[in-house]
């Protein structure tokens, strides 16, 4: 058992202050045992996880979907106070309601997890150009002087509509994004290392990354049977082909493949949080383990050897999505 404690950084300009690591939900609790995941949640905070991920993950015409619900009751049956986590939700631009704005959506997902509040939103992928920013911006704002959020952010978002986001804000005397969820592990870096979001992070942008295992590639797999997320750039090929050298490389280090890519993950100086999934307590463990492998070989020394893996470079535009 990992006995470094996990350490907790603030995200961008705001109130919040979470653990390096948050635990997502993504149709994780569905296929878990009660029992389990309310051992896994429960491990989670007292190892020192303060940020949970969870949002509403079902799309119309998709089948029915409860991690969020499941969570809640989990919650609960954990022991666990209001208090002893930070909440983390999702916000669609899909479901985006012209006149009531975002907050129909929110108190809707508000009562499945059963909460009053979300400590953070996270705003989904802009897949339209109907929704004037500033809207976003201001309605956000209003969201946050009524209590039921208290900072906000986005996924997978250019850096060009981010900066506009962070300008419209400063303009309006509202409070911008803090943090740009972004895919960000051995393989791609071509966004969050490139110089459009290193002005963002110079602002005081943080970032949580996610995918940080490519959907287990990273953990050292070359099949998987899981839906694995957007392949931007088309390197996913070449991940796979690069999983054997990669996990050579971790045992080098005396690591698991999965350990090397989060501990990877922390060492951009940016990196608020990192976002990952786990169903059980040992796969929990292994994961926190990145710490010591991180405090062991050093950050500098990790993106060094880490370095030939790099397979999006001079493939994916660093502006984003």
């Amino acid at each position: 058992m990992s006995t470094v404690p996990v350490p907790r950084r603030r995200i961008g300009q705001s109130e919040l202050e979470a653990s390096v690591f948050a635990l997502g939900s993504w149709h994780i609790y569905d296929r878990m045992h009660f029992e389990d995941a309310v051992e896994l949640v429960r491990m989670a905070v007292d190892r020192g996880i303060t940020l949970f991920d969870v949002g509403v993950y079902g799309v119309p015409g998709g089948p029915p979907a409860f991690t969020d619900v499941l969570f809640s009751a989990i919650v609960r049956a954990a022991g666990l106070s209001r208090d002893d986590f930070l909440l983390s939700e999702k916000l669609w631009l899909e479901g985006w309601d012209p006149r009531a704005g975002f907050r129909p959506q929110l108190e809707r997902a508000l009562i499945r997890v059963g909460t009053e509040h979300a400590d953070l939103v996270i705003l989904g992928d802009l897949r339209r150009d109907d929704v004037a920013l500033r809207d976003l911006v201001q309605d956000l704002g209003a969201l946050r002087e009524a209590g039921l959020i208290r900072a906000w952010g986005v996924n997978n978002w250019s850096a060009a509509n981010v900066r506009a986001l962070l300008d419209l804000a400063a303009e309006d005397g509202l409070p911008g994004p803090d943090i740009a969820q972004l895919k960000y592990n051995v393989s791609r870096r071509s966004i969050p290392d490139g110089e459009p979001f290193a002005e963002l992070w110079r602002r005081g942008l943080s970032m949580q990354a996610s995918d940080v295992l490519e959907g287990g590639y990273l953990a050292g797999k070359q099949r998987t049977e899981r839906e694995v997320g957007r392949d931007p750039g088309g390197i996913r090929q070449r991940i796979i082909d690069d999983v054997p050298a990669f996990v050579a490389l971790a045992a080098e280090l005396e690591a698991s493949p999965a350990q090397l890519a989060i501990a990877f993950s922390l060492t951009h100086p940016a990196t608020a949080n990192t976002l990952f999934g786990a169903s059980s307590v040992a796969q929990l463990e292994a994961n926190l383990a990145s710490l010591e492998l991180l405090e062991r070989v050093g950050a500098d020394t990790i993106r060094d050897r880490v370095a030939p893996f790099w397979a999006d470079r001079g493939l994916v535009d660093p502006e984003g999505p």
